[in-house]
């Protein structure tokens, strides 16, 4: 039974979970295939995402991971499996069964690109008012109310850039509030697309790659911000990464994939040292990880 998109399911009304913590999920993937054609992308993948937690998904290049991302967000629908997002209340949202505008519409999960999708030409301000058209467009009782000028419209006009300025304030970025998007450096327009995300009140965000082509303090920055957003709202973050020294610093838990299969699923300590990780990276067979590490002066730095 659906309502107004949402499917009406209670969490006893679905099959089991997957095995493992954590305890308290905000996404649970089940079994998740996805093929195109002959080619097996994501090969019966399950992992859970912790309420509250920072989830990356790290791997070589071609191990699937913004496969998965496309299918968690709606832009694929997996050949087979189940997403849950399960938000506070009870209740779930079956992700793969929802339209891909309601993944973030009606279940709240948001996402970002490796490749920057701003709008360069609006202002800095214009690029946060954007994210929240849903309720804008609402309070204007779909454009006349704003034409009007009627005061639940301007209300709701006046939050919505309450908001985005608060915004622009946690990202110190409010001196260039009425500046072209396109003209702010690359780490910043990196940082306001993240916060354009989170004007849409996300319960999950989902972060391509964010510290791509970051330099050290950038990166600095990014991590400040991402534990402030899981620290201080409602939000849990799942997020693709290469930079390890970022991955490590700031994730709860890691999940590994290699050629769409799941390799390892564990806390950063756990993952560091996983052998079965280290032949992925280094793509050589498990069996001649030992002989690697010591070629090249790894095994006496893990000792």
């Amino acid at each position: 039974m659906k309502a107004a998109g949402r499917l009406a399911v209670t969490h006893r009304d679905l099959p089991p979970a997957a095995d493992g913590p954590p305890d308290d999920p905000v996404l649970i993937v089940d079994h998740l295939t996805m093929r195109f054609g002959g080619l097996v992308a994501v090969n019966d993948l399950s992992f859970k995402v912790g309420r509250g937690d920072i989830t990356a998904l790290i791997g070589p290049n071609g191990a699937g991971k913004t496969t998965v991302f496309n299918c968690i967000t709606g832009f694929y629908k997996p050949t087979e499996g189940m997403i849950r997002l399960c938000p506070e209340g009870g209740g779930a949202y079956l992700l793969e069964r929802l339209p891909g505008h309601d993944v973030n519409r009606l279940a709240r999960v948001a996402r970002t690109f490796q490749n920057i999708r701003l709008f360069p030409r609006m202002t800095v301000l214009e690029n946060l008012m954007v994210a929240q058209h849903k309720p804008l467009m609402q309070a204007s009782g779909f454009s006349l109310a704003g034409i009007l000028g009627l005061p639940g419209y301007r209300r709701a006009e006046a939050e919505a850039v309450e908001k985005a300025r608060a915004w622009l304030q946690r990202i110190d970025l409010i001196g260039r509030a009425d500046d072209p998007a396109g003209d702010l450096p690359y780490g910043d327009q990196r940082r306001l697309e993240i916060a354009r995300a989170m004007c849409t009140d996300p319960v999950l965000l989902c972060l391509d790659e964010p510290a791509a082509g970051l330099n050290p303090r950038e990166s600095a920055d990014l991590n400040t911000l991402l534990r402030m957003i899981r620290d201080e709202h409602a939000t849990s973050v799942l997020l693709i990464e290469h930079d390890m020294s970022v991955v490590m610093q700031i994730s709860d838990r890691i999940v590994v994939l290699d050629y769409g299969l799941k390799i390892a699923d564990g806390t950063p300590e756990q993952i560091r040292t996983d052998t079965r990780v280290i032949a992925a990276y280094l793509g050589v067979d498990d069996e001649e990880v030992e002989a690697v590490e010591a070629e090249v002066g790894l095994a006496g730095a893990q000792a």
